[in-house]
């Protein structure tokens, strides 16, 4: 056996930096802020440990585009690096100054908030620059630094005259990226990447009006001054506790991160914990009503402030996602270039935190304000359906606070719901049976028949729910839901009924061919029922189970159920007047427009009879009158 070391060649592996470390040319202001970050950071931190006596002064970063010179400058009033320092963690690939800061302070400077890692952050620059200037000078009694290198293994190091603290990067721009000497593309940029860094960035500068004295006379003009233009907010909502923060508070943050959005959410939840991992952020709920394709990826992914993605599938349990707001965690496993995230059991613990965390907000809202929470049942409830639909944790956890509503506007929990319709509501199985509508005006008729008997229906309608149902179904065996339109609803009615057909068998035997002659092969299943004479002479109903599994084939799931042409019973109501003038009638036109008439007006209330079908609908109605 042999052993050895790989040796890497750094003429061939600095071009793959370049090129490849990095999906995203533009991510190299983002690399290049960070860094200067940290070097803030760091000073900051000697000097609250006392090893740094000096004065800190301004500490912010600036950015300065030079068109004319074809240049960028980054420049900070950081820690510095001497001629050594810039050997060590420049010269030489993946070599993290971050992480050995915090290995060397690991007892006061696990907390910081130093953001670097990988030690690759600084070669993004030759992703857009055809030559990289560093000139730096240490906290250190030392020279100060000059570093040049044209993006070949080649560099030069020598002594310079810069006299204050801190570095500065000085980017040439190669002729490909001449889009980065924009000033509006450097401060798009700023906004979508830096715009909650913990220390201020400065990029130009702006006029400020000055207040008027108080005694100034009414014509006093006001006066303005020339001040920096700080293009991030270094102390966002979510980095403070939420005891420090109001209503308001939140709200203004809202608009911050969604300037576009007039609509104020609904409300927040704010999320801090420090063990077993380290995470903060704020999550709002939006109105959302049924619509499950509104916009989602709205939540952002920072670490230590710097933003991520607005992808956060993984972190963020996939009902989450129409939430908006942000999430910022120091150990969120990212890729070597902090553009994602990588599979890592963290993630689905910190997955798992989130999820009770707003279930455990949601349960308080409920039990604090329940009049609020139902007002706003309608806005939030997709999420909640989804959430109980795709997380058991979550499912079981909403027992406490999911609602479902009736067509008569009340809201009941569901254990509170099985004990008003216990008595009432059960089939010949005495299975509890809970009625619901998904469109109270498409199924009017047959919600209004259903409250006539004294039950009660539920107003169940978001696109999800057939899938959501089922799930219910299967964690309590000895409930079933059923439409107020499908099949169950004449069940329970002619279980509570005593009505006794007025048809004798004879006459049954003669009224089902005349209207199977009539209706042909259009796929229904004719029933003869004695019914409330109060109910349509025809009536159509669906198989629930066929119903809903074609149902859920629209959203997914349902098999081969979606393939499949509808199905219904045609419900024949022998106690309906119109069914005797039917048998009696002699003239054979006339009884077939009888039945025509009366299978039309079951598809009306279904909402089924429509173009050339409703057009001889509407004629026969007319002949029928005359």
């Amino acid at each position: 056996m042999s052993t050895g070391k790989i040796n890497v060649a750094v003429e061939n592996i600095f071009p793959l930096i370049k090129k490849f470390l990095y999906s995203d040319h533009e991510i190299f202001l983002r690399e290049l802020i960070s860094n200067a970050t940290d070097a803030t950071t760091k000073l900051k931190h000697l000097s609250s440990i006392g090893e740094y006596k000096g004065e800190l002064d301004d500490l912010k970063i600036e950015v300065k585009v030079d068109k004319k010179g074809k240049k960028i400058h980054i420049l900070d009033r950081g820690i510095g690096m001497t001629a050594e320092e810039v050997e060590k963690y420049i010269n030489e690939v993946a070599f993290s100054g971050a992480e050995e800061f915090l290995e060397q302070y690991k007892d006061t400077a696990k907390d910081s908030g130093i953001i670097g890692h990988f030690g690759l952050g600084f070669y993004s620059a030759f992703m857009v620059a055809e030559k990289v200037e560093i000139i730096t000078k240490s906290h250190k009694e030392s020279h100060a630094a000059h570093w040049v290198c044209d993006g070949s293994p080649e560099y030069t190091l020598e002594a310079s005259d810069k006299k204050e603290r801190g570095t500065e990067i000085i980017l040439h721009i190669a002729k490909d990226s001449k889009e980065f000497l924009e000033e509006s593309r450097i401060r798009e940029l700023l906004v979508k990447y830096n715009k909650f860094m913990p220390i201020p960035i400065k990029f130009g500068t702006r006029e400020e009006t000055l207040p008027l004295p108080e005694n100034a006379p009414k014509d006093a003009k006001r006066e303005s001054k020339t001040v920096d233009h700080i293009i991030n907010n270094p102390e966002p909502a979510w980095t403070k506790k939420p005891s420090e923060l109001k209503d308001e508070d939140y709200k203004s943050f809202y608009r911050e991160l969604y300037p576009m959005q007039f609509e104020e959410p609904l409300f927040n939840i704010h999320l801090n914990v420090d063990y077993p991992f380290n995470l903060t952020g704020i999550l709002y709920f939006p109105k959302l009503n049924n619509d499950l394709n509104i916009q989602k990826d709205r939540i952002q992914l920072y670490q230590n402030q710097v933003f991520v993605t607005d992808n956060v599938e993984g972190i963020v349990p996939e009902f989450l996602t129409l939430l908006r707001g942000v999430i910022d965690s120091p150990d969120i496993p990212l890729n070597v270039s902090r553009s994602y995230l990588q599979a890592d059991g963290a993630v689905k613990k910190i997955s798992n935190y989130i999820t009770r965390k707003v279930a455990d907000k949601l349960l308080s809202l409920f039990k604090n304000d329940r009049k609020t929470f139902e007002e706003k049942w309608n806005d939030i409830k997709v999420v909640i359906e989804y959430g109980m639909l795709s997380e058991d944790k979550f499912y079981e956890k909403a027992d406490g606070f999911a609602l479902y509503p009736t067509t008569a506007g009340e809201y009941f929990t569901f254990e509170e719901l099985k004990e008003k319709v216990k008595e009432i509501q059960t089939d010949k199985d005495n299975k509890l049976v809970l009625l619901y509508t998904s469109n109270t005006e498409q199924q009017h008729s047959y919600i209004k028949q259903a409250e006539d008997k004294g039950y009660t229906v539920l107003l169940l309608d978001s696109p999800i729910i057939a899938h959501l149902l089922q799930k219910i179904e299967g964690s309590h065996e000895s409930i079933s839901f059923a439409r107020v339109d499908g099949d169950t609803l004449e069940n329970l009615i002619k279980k509570d009924e005593t009505a006794i057909s007025k048809l004798s068998d004879e006459d049954k035997e003669k009224l089902k061919p005349m209207i199977e002659e009539v209706i042909g092969e259009n796929g229904y299943t004719i029933q003869l029922e004695a019914l409330d004479s109060s109910s349509l002479p025809f009536v159509l109903t669906q198989p629930e189970f066929m119903r809903r599994m074609k149902e859920m084939q629209k959203t997914g799931g349902g098999g081969f159920m979606g393939s499949m042409p509808d199905m219904y019973n045609l419900v024949v109501n022998t106690n309906h007047e119109l069914i005797g003038n039917i048998l009696n009638t002699k003239s054979n036109k006339k009884r077939n427009h009888l039945i025509e008439q009366a299978l039309d007006l079951a598809k009306l209330s279904q909402n089924q009879l429509k173009g050339e079908a409703l057009t001889r609908f509407i004629q026969r109605s007319v002949d029928l009158i005359k």
